[in-house]
């Protein structure tokens, strides 16, 4: 599947930190709680996940963060966060209370862990993989 297939409005995608061990947990935590596969997968590392930082026109200096591309646009740091937990539904819906805590407070939270992350859970020389039952959720 690649990027021009997917429509973000039926299929939101994440783009994150491909060699992030932390984001590939976060990927994999993900994935069998979002049993309907709405989302989709993208690592910013990928020619794809470069591709549609470019048409979302996302703001790529010093990008540390994920991205979510959905129907609303593109969304950063806690705001790709709390949008992903509300695409799940459910349970996780309910982190969009956390926008009642001020943006800045979020993303300083949001920043000192991503400063810290391969410190805290390594990092990988290379892209996940997906497994063949998934592979179709990544785009390539």
């Amino acid at each position: 599947m690649d990027e021009t297939t997917v429509d973000v409005t039926e299929h939101p995608v994440l783009l994150f930190d491909g060699v992030c061990n932390l984001c590939n947990g976060v990927v994999q935590f993900l994935i069998p709680r979002d049993p309907a596969s709405v989302l989709r997968f993208a690592s910013l590392q990928s020619e794809v996940g470069q591709r549609l930082l470019d048409a979302y026109d996302v703001p790529v200096d010093d990008l540390e963060t994920v991205v979510l591309l959905d129907a609303e646009g593109y969304h950063l740091k806690s705001d790709a966060v709390i949008r992903v937990a509300e695409h799940l539904g459910g349970v996780y819906a309910l982190a969009r209370a956390f926008r009642l805590v001020p943006r800045s407070v979020r993303d300083w939270l949001y920043d000192v862990v991503a400063e810290h992350r391969y410190r805290m859970f390594g990092r990988r020389d290379q892209c996940m993989v997906p497994s063949p039952d998934v592979e179709e959720r990544f785009l390539e």
